[in-house]
């Protein structure tokens, strides 16, 4: 696994270097600004991106942003010195997989690039489908019948969990851990969020409605 991280604190990004080379076996690469970062990122040579949000020459969500844009689907990992829940919802909605707020434990740094990497594995599988749904896991398309469904990263990441668990309630802690790794607590309200945006995609203009709210205790994604 070869891994980017774009920091321009050299401590941190030597700590994260070390820690993930040693602990981990992954090979690290460090760029220090964002115009480096950027280039570095687009040469298709890294399966995971960890983004430091305010870099010198090139912020890390212009950085993002653009990588997206050119349909470059590389995990990143955004690191943040803001919890805001806009600032993360901004992230999220540019493409970001995970959101790291500083200062962190490496361990928990670690627990998320595992994670981060569990995901990209089962990303690169069979089409995935459910009722008259079908997702794309190379391509993060979805669509119900002939009707293609446009999602952002993590709308998609949030679906194709859902999906692989179709018939069980789904809490906001077991959506939290397996989609954000985040503290639960901080988060409850991003999750929310995130299943409204979904449920207007998928069930707006469709007359079967798959994504269900169980009072109390979650969602679930069934069919009617």
């Amino acid at each position: 696994m070869k891994i980017l991280v774009v920091e321009d604190e050299k401590k941190v990004a030597s700590f994260i270097k070390r820690g993930l080379e040693e602990e981990e076996g992954f090979q690290v690469t460090l760029s220090y600004d964002g115009a480096d970062g950027f280039k570095k990122a687009s040469s298709g040579e890294f399966e995971l991106i960890i983004l430091d949000c305010l870099l010198p020459k090139k912020d890390g969500l212009s950085i993002l942003t653009d990588l997206r844009a050119a349909g470059i689907q590389i995990p990143v990992m955004m690191l943040t010195a803001k919890a805001e829940t806009t600032d993360v919802v901004t992230g999220l909605d540019a493409g970001a997989d995970d959101y790291l707020v500083k200062p962190f434990a490496f361990a928990e740094l670690q627990a998320r690039v595992r994670a981060l990497v569990r995901r990209s594995e089962q990303d690169r599988g069979a089409e995935i489908h459910f009722a008259d749904m079908r997702l794309d896991p190379v391509n993060h398309k979805v669509w119900r019948g002939q009707v293609e469904i446009v999602l952002t990263a993590k709308e998609y990441n949030l679906l194709a969990y859902m999906v692989r668990n179709a018939g069980n309630v789904l809490s906001r802690a077991n959506i939290a851990d397996n989609c954000w790794e985040y503290p639960f607590e901080t988060f409850t309200n991003i999750i929310d969020v995130y299943i409204n945006y979904l449920r207007k995609k998928v069930d707006g203009q469709f007359p079967v409605k798959l994504i269900h709210t169980v009072r109390g205790k979650g969602y679930i994604l069934k069919e009617g």
